[in-house]
């Protein structure tokens, strides 16, 4: 699990094949789960200078692989007992999105990125996203796109410094709205458990 506060913004040095080496002041070690630009990656081997990851074939063809080649962000994985500051993140990827525009508000930016239209149900105003592994907060909702407000200090110090219009970016919406969204989806199923099958259940666990 993550929180969606980049730890560090950390260099690509290759990707060969499924193997992306990272160099980064990080000390990480082998089987460590870390996010890199928010997917959850296995560190497979260590180095003088950073580590190399674990990057699938298939996890290439879902994530915005345009943002792998340079600063990447990361985020090792949440210890027992960590101050809990950002929110919930799996570091599993939705979905690829398209910046559509950031407009300077002189003391914000407001970015709008568009998405599948599949993808919106998931994505709630006021609720949390995650865009290339930072945790941000969804101002508005359209049909197919929604609206950010990101302050001076996240574009500075974040890799949307980078971004313009046209860039890909990971998305991975609020976990708590694909669980409402699916139990909806099912609740015809759901309605016929009796209580006591409900607690048959817990008790298993």
């Amino acid at each position: 699990m993550f929180t969606g506060l980049i730890r560090e913004i950390a260099n690509v040095k290759s990707l060969v094949g499924s193997t992306l080496t990272i160099r980064a002041k990080h000390k990480a070690k082998i089987g460590d789960s870390i996010a890199i630009n928010g997917a959850c990656l296995t560190v497979i081997k260590v180095l003088n200078d950073g580590f190399s990851v674990e990057l699938s074939p298939e996890s290439q063809k879902l994530l915005a692989m345009e943002n792998y080649k340079n600063e990447v962000h990361i985020e090792p994985a949440m210890m027992m007992g960590d101050r809990f500051e950002g929110h919930i993140v799996q570091g599993h990827v939705d979905c690829i999105g398209t910046i559509k525009e950031i407009k300077n508000n002189g003391n914000s930016f407001d970015v709008f990125i568009h998405v599948d239209k599949k993808y919106i149900a998931f994505v709630i105003p006021k609720g949390s996203i995650t865009i290339d592994g930072v945790s941000l907060t969804v101002n508005d909702v359209m049909s197919d796109s929604f609206r950010l407000t990101i302050i001076p200090h996240t574009m500075k110090e974040t890799l949307f410094r980078n971004y313009k219009k046209g860039s890909h970016v990971n998305v991975e919406t609020d976990m708590f709205a694909r669980y409402v969204s699916h139990i909806i989806a099912h609740q015809s199923k759901a309605a016929s458990l009796s209580w006591d099958d409900v607690d048959s259940i817990s008790a298993r666990y």
